[in-house]
């Protein structure tokens, strides 16, 4: 069905739905419908199911509007994106593109094919003969499984979603097209010479978004504070239920002690204006010239008595409230109390409107790429289908005119010639079926040697694997094998790693793996590493997207008592990151070859990489037995005391001490023992692997010895 010349801007927020249908009308925007459709149950509240509230409004709306046939724009939350904007070097307008994708790299921290991301050069960038100069680009970035999650309750009533951005943004647009449109129409923006920016507050349920912007240029940012944290704060010093403070917060005025309710929420005020002053303040020292003259909030909060005026008394700015739209149009819509109770609200699906008729600064939609592409085939498939059936016409066509002319031939005259193309056809047949069946043993037979020769290095590639992770772990030789006495080594100066477990477990493709909280864990305990060994780190390391294909993880739990408190620095996860993660990643394994040769082979030529602690815990004390306890000893101690001379006097046992002054040892001593997981991939490399790709490696250096220039003079020209 075509679209009308209309869009309808939907948000669906934690307390309502609201939507806003506008249409152009030469050069002015002109709101011909609206919605606004309130939840029974706050959507953050512990009874309320989301998605069915949610679907009951959209329910709701469909009753009363018509959005079959109008271009539909859908806001998602701010915190739920990613809007990064920077500044690419002097380039070429049509490198940006590779600029932005090394960029969007470097930000997006996930894999970009599971990511939903666009982007475009800000409004006032220089653009002269080609070249992007003073120019800002923005990004904007969304996980794929979180963009079908907020479309999911749309598209199950039907809704086709044309426009997917961030509620910041359409915020933005909103803010650039009614308030500021014509600095950016007419002025040439200068980088030394700024216009003053506007803060803009969208104070929503349970988040706000802090917009700074001089219409050229963008800061934003996400607070997690919002209306229902006023709401909390009435149900927890005044005991009442949700619904029964949330009433009260919107009917302070009315109540019995509006005094006593406004001191109830006034921590809540000062901690949504100590938000406000720290986002001001920092980007203020990221923006050095920047002029910030003015307060606009948006948001049904803002009716809350009293809070305009807290922020601008305590932030010394010129705060305003957001509760009518200049440019906008359309008396209808504008004069109906509904609408204008609500106005604060409808901001962002005023933005919304502007980018779905192509007016606003920022067009850049999240829309996944297989969406549109999936739309684009289904307009085209009518003018497919008639194509070709056009074509099957003429076919038919030429196809029955041909057949009239064959109709004439005389097969008599065709008879020897048929005959001879059967036989060679019944030849060809017989030459192709041995063919295949040579084919079949041949391929049989290749792939039963392949199987019996590798058979013979795969029984060796767990033995050599547990050699190697046995020959990484840390070890004291003591002399003659003996442990010595907590005496003459305390427990806290033994370096020894005690391996409690060796688990492993198969992955089909290792990056099912490597997902969640796991590059994330890596990444930072490759630092820590990096740190404790004083080890410079590769530059490969940020952009490293993890393991892909078969392999294995081998988890080892163990522990150690080196943890003396003299050498902080090296007790703990760093202990166990020197030792055996170092061994892990460099220490070479000796293994023999096929002819019994002793072979070194660094963990990586083994297929071990990515080890990392899974766990970063502090030691704890414990208890452990003393070997140096002998109660044999000290029974034979007490009976030789109790079975002396009975009329000598029995010798005094010191505390400590047994009669004789033997001193008791302790059963148990006090250590301090740190427990530690380490998981490690191992991709398996057989032998035969590892010796063509150590030879490959040495005909390499040769190529590049032979290439070097054998002129000393040259080579000392060269240095």
């Amino acid at each position: 069905m075509a679209k009308g010349k209309g869009v309808w801007g939907i948000e669906i927020g934690q307390s309502a739905l609201k939507a806003l249908r506008c249409h152009l009308d030469g050069d002015d925007v002109v709101a011909d419908a609206f919605d606004y459709i309130e939840y029974p149950k706050i959507l953050s509240q512990p009874e309320a199911n989301a998605d069915e509230l949610i679907a009951e409004a959209i329910t709701k709306f469909l009753e009363r509007n018509d959005s079959g046939t109008y271009k539909v724009c859908l806001s998602v939350p701010g915190q739920s994106g990613l809007a990064k904007f920077f500044k690419p070097p002097p380039v070429e307008v049509k490198k940006v593109a590779d600029i932005v994708r090394y960029e969007a790299r470097q930000q997006i921290p996930f894999d970009l094919n599971d990511v939903v991301w666009d982007y475009q050069m800000m409004p006032g960038s220089t653009v002269e003969e080609g070249f992007a100069l003073e120019s800002e680009v923005g990004l904007f970035a969304m996980k794929r499984e979180m963009v079908y999650r907020q479309l999911e309750p749309l598209d199950a009533a039907g809704i086709e979603v044309d426009v997917v951005q961030l509620a910041p943004i359409a915020i933005y647009n909103m803010l650039a097209y009614d308030r500021m449109h014509e600095r950016i129409e007419n002025d040439i923006f200068d980088v030394d010479n700024p216009p003053s920016s506007s803060v803009l507050l969208s104070i929503g349920t349970d988040s706000s978004d802090l917009i700074v912007t001089n219409g050229f240029r963008i800061w934003q940012r996400s607070m997690p504070i919002g209306g229902n944290h006023f709401t909390r704060q009435l149900t927890k010093d005044l005991k009442l239920t949700f619904s029964k403070a949330e009433h009260l917060k919107r009917n302070a005025r009315e109540a019995v002690d509006p005094k006593l309710i406004f001191q109830t929420m006034r921590p809540v005020f000062n901690d949504m204006v100590t938000e406000v002053q720290r986002s001001i303040g920092f980007f203020r020292s990221l923006n050095r010239k920047a002029d910030v003259n003015e307060l606009l909030v948006t948001g049904n909060t803002v009716k809350m008595p009293g809070l305009a005026a807290y922020l601008g008394k305590n932030l010394g700015l010129d705060v305003h409230v957001l509760d009518r739209f200049n440019r906008l149009t359309g008396d209808d819509v504008l004069t109906i109390p509904t609408f204008r109770d609500n106005a604060p609200t409808f901001a962002v699906c005023y933005g919304l409107c502007l980018q779905g008729l192509g007016i606003s600064q920022i067009h850049a939609s999240l829309v996944p790429h297989e969406i549109v592409v999936k739309r684009v085939i289904r307009a085209k498939k009518p003018w497919t289908v008639a194509a070709c059936a056009t074509l099957m016409t003429g076919l038919v066509g030429h196809y029955a005119f041909t057949e009239k002319s064959w109709a004439k031939t005389h097969p008599d005259l065709w008879g020897k010639a048929n005959s001879a193309v059967k036989q060679m056809s019944s030849y060809s047949s017989e030459q192709i079926t041995q063919d295949d069946t040579l084919t079949s043993k041949l391929n049989y037979l290749s792939t039963l040697g392949t199987e019996v020769s590798s058979n013979a290095e795969r029984r060796l590639v767990w033995l050599e694997i547990i050699r190697a992770v046995n020959g990484a772990i840390p070890r004291t030789v003591y002399p003659d094998g003996k442990i010595p006495s907590p005496k003459v080594t305390p427990f806290e100066n033994r370096e020894d790693l005690h391996i409690l477990s060796f688990e492993t477990k198969k992955f089909d493709d290792l990056a099912t793996w490597f997902v969640d909280d796991v590059p994330k864990r890596w990444k930072e305990e490759y630092r820590n590493w990096a740190r404790v060994t004083k080890e410079k780190i590769p530059e490969t390391v940020a952009a490293d997207a993890g393991p892909t294909g078969p392999g294995w993880v081998i988890e080892l739990r163990g522990y150690h008592y080196y943890n003396s408190l003299s050498r902080i620095e090296l007790e703990g996860s760093n202990h166990v990151r020197k030792t055996l993660i170092t061994n892990l990643m460099k220490k070479p394994i000796e293994l023999p070859d096929a002819s019994g040769k002793k072979m070194l082979f660094t963990p990586a030529e083994l297929g071990l990489k990515y080890p990392f602690l899974l766990n970063d815990r502090k030691p704890s004390d414990t208890m452990v037995p003393n070997p140096d306890y002998d109660a044999e000893e000290i029974a034979e101690a007490m009976r030789k005391a109790t079975t002396g001379d009975a009329n000598a006097a029995a010798p005094v046992a010191q505390p400590g001490f047994l009669p004789g002054g033997i001193k008791i040892e302790p059963q148990t001593l006090k250590v301090r023992r740190h427990d530690f997981v380490i998981q490690v991939v191992w991709q398996e490399t057989p032998l035969s692997v590892r010796l063509k790709a150590k030879a490959d490696k040495e005909a390499a250096e040769k190529v590049n010895q032979d290439a070097a220039p054998s002129d000393p003079n040259a080579v000392a020209t060269a240095g």
